[in-house]
């Protein structure tokens, strides 16, 4: 992890060097060993004596790149609030992370011929077992509701990825192969703001 400490319309003293870091060091246990961090030291002639020092945080050439600053009464003070959040932020990216591969399931891929007949593709069984088997009737019923087939290339790619695709394009929702799950997933706008991810699942 690389530190890098800067000062603005202040002086960082040899002991504040150190306090910095040391307490960046916070940060190892939850970024890659080659992130950059960049701490910048400022103190500006406000009002209040109580947010005259502001410390800002920058982190990047990591998976997640966080930009933060605070201020407080000195610079310790401001320090140590940015770092609280920063871990914070780093903290909830790495338990979604861990919750998605944790909750991804294998998925089984079956195919349903015109016969009435489930199959696996990735078995690719000759023969149905009993109980994979739809009446023709129903078969029939199925394939009569089937207006159009299309097919839609969805090539690997990361979850910020197909997020910056679908706001360039303003599309709904994004199919898309993610590697993580090893299936294909469907990014959606949700109406409330942000995106769901839909991961499918054959139980």
């Amino acid at each position: 992890m690389q530190i890098i400490i800067t000062a603005r319309h202040t002086h960082v003293t040899p002991q504040l060097r150190q306090k910095i870091e040391r307490k960046i060091q916070r940060l190892s246990r939850l970024v890659q060993k080659d992130a950059r961090v960049e701490v910048t030291v400022s103190e500006e002639q406000t009002r209040s004596s109580q947010d005259r020092f502001s410390v800002q945080l920058a982190l990047s050439g990591n998976a997640h790149p966080i930009h933060s600053e605070v201020s407080a009464v000195n610079a310790v003070a401001a320090l140590d609030l940015v770092l609280d959040k920063v871990v914070t932020q780093l903290g909830r990216k790495k338990d979604r992370q861990t919750t998605r591969r944790h909750h991804a399931q294998p998925v089984r891929v079956l195919a349903l011929s015109r016969a009435g007949q489930l199959t696996s593709l990735e078995e690719e069984r000759e023969e149905p077992t009993p109980d994979t088997s739809v009446g023709e009737q129903d078969n029939e019923e199925i394939w009569s509701r089937i207006i159009e087939i299309r097919r839609l290339p969805a090539r690997p790619m990361s979850d910020r990825e197909v997020i910056a695709q679908m706001e360039k394009s303003g599309a709904d929702y994004y199919p898309f192969f993610n590697g993580e799950t090893n299936s294909v997933n469907v990014m959606y706008r949700l109406d409330q703001g942000g995106y769901g991810l839909l991961v499918p699942a054959v139980e």
